[in-house]
């Protein structure tokens, strides 16, 4: 594979990306600095096909990005790769308004061939290449200039190898037909609505407790006035206030701007500050939701209970019996919480839809409606369905011979 020199000029960008426009697909990474900042800084963009691979410096005195951004956003035709790509994601969608697309993350096709949850990068290329990657240049500071040969070695590195594993791993998703398990995944890892930054909508992240219309509007006020602050600032939202500190001002409002003094989480300056003067403003001005606004209820059948516990965490069991037995990863099949609301009665579910019914939601259901049930035969976990387990008398002798470690006839496994 022919490695570019650092390419800083849009001249070379563009040529680069005139060629990488003919390919099936390119393999795209960023290293940015955001620890400090509300905006993440792009530091470095490394792109590679399977013939070529090229580092971008975005920092470059006079660079246009507009070449390789058309590639990102605009083509079509050309497959984007990354791996645990979110964040990469973020920072084209920060850039153009728009996310790349079609798209296809390494980390998440992995759930699909592994039991692995979240690989990380350096775990990937060691299983499918069996190199081990220097780590030594990851936590470097990339905004600083000139790049070292190291970094920018170990940066290229990331792309060259995600270029030779993919094929590899789309050859084993074909192999498989599993392939179209993961349509739905990556259509929602390039939905734009996944990085769009809406104020107005900040409030929907942070914990809260209730659903009081008053204390929910103090708190959408809040989310959105810190988004503020902290864009005009360019610092973390956090360096404004916390998701914790938030929450509890809702619930406890603070009467005067003296009272900021007392609250955890805040500075002693804000109770005569600029800065407490807003937020008591924002405070001054919430309103509370409307019915429209209010977050719709989480779906719940009867209460769990002791017994619907228990359901719940033989639902968890199924789960990871299935998940070993097919190789895949359990929270591509399902979600715990999910599981819950199965055995509370829920049933318009994810994993009572598509493949996942098909591969685990059916057998869940048969759990949960006592059509199937586990058994331990000669120190064997089982699954059996009902019309397949032996009588009583039969199944009291099983118990015994278990008990005995005598050898029984096993009853059927549940089939794929």
């Amino acid at each position: 594979m022919k490695i570019h020199p650092l390419i800083t000029t849009t001249d070379a960008l563009a040529e680069l990306c005139e060629r990488l426009s003919m390919a099936q697909f390119v393999c795209v990474d960023t290293e940015f600095m955001r620890e400090n900042t509300y905006w993440p800084e792009l530091c470095l963009i490394q792109i590679a096909d399977n013939q070529e691979a090229a580092a971008i410096d975005p920092l470059a005195k006079g660079i246009d990005l507009s070449p390789l951004l058309d590639l990102l956003v605009d083509n079509e035709d050309v497959l984007k790769v990354f791996h645990a790509g979110g964040q990469d994601v973020e920072i084209i969608y920060n850039l153009t308004g728009k996310t790349p697309h079609p798209i296809f993350d390494t980390q998440i096709a992995m759930m699909a061939v592994s039991q692995s949850e979240q690989i990380g990068y350096s775990n990937l290329v060691e299983a499918w290449l069996g190199l081990t990657i220097d780590k030594g240049a990851r936590f470097t500071d990339w905004s600083r200039r000139p790049l070292t040969e190291r970094q920018i070695e170990y940066a290229i590195g990331d792309v060259t190898h995600l270029s030779k594993i993919f094929p590899k791993l789309l050859a084993r998703l074909i192999k498989t037909g599993r392939g179209e398990w993961l349509d739905i995944e990556m259509e929602k890892l390039a939905d734009p609505a996944n990085y769009r930054n809406d104020p107005t909508t900040a409030w929907q992240r942070i914990k809260a407790a209730g659903r009081n219309p008053a204390m929910l509007g103090r708190l959408k006020a809040m989310a959105a006035w810190r988004e503020y602050e902290a864009q005009d600032k360019n610092i973390p939202r956090g360096r404004i206030a916390r998701d914790e500190t938030l929450a509890d001002l809702a619930c406890h409002p603070p009467r005067q701007q003296a009272d900021l003094a007392k609250v955890r989480g805040l500075s002693a300056a804000w109770k005569d500050n600029e800065i407490g003067k807003r937020l008591m403003a924002t405070l001054d001005g919430a309103k509370p939701l409307t019915d429209a606004e209010l977050p719709p209820r989480t779906p719940r059948g009867a209460p769990l209970g002791k017994e619907g516990a228990l359901v719940a965490d033989l639902l968890k069991l199924l789960l990871k019996i299935r998940s070993r037995e097919i190789d895949v990863a359990a929270r591509l099949l399902a979600r715990s919480e999910d599981l819950e609301l199965l055995a509370a009665g829920v049933r318009q579910l994810p994993l009572l839809e598509g493949w996942r019914f098909d591969q685990f939601g059916k057998d869940a259901l048969d759990l949960v409606e006592g059509k199937l049930a586990f058994a331990v035969v000669n120190g064997k976990l089982k699954m059996t369905h009902i019309d397949d387990a032996p009588a009583p008398a039969a199944a009291s002798a099983v118990a015994e011979a278990v008990i005995a470690d005598e050898p029984v006839a096993e009853p059927a496994e549940v089939t794929e």
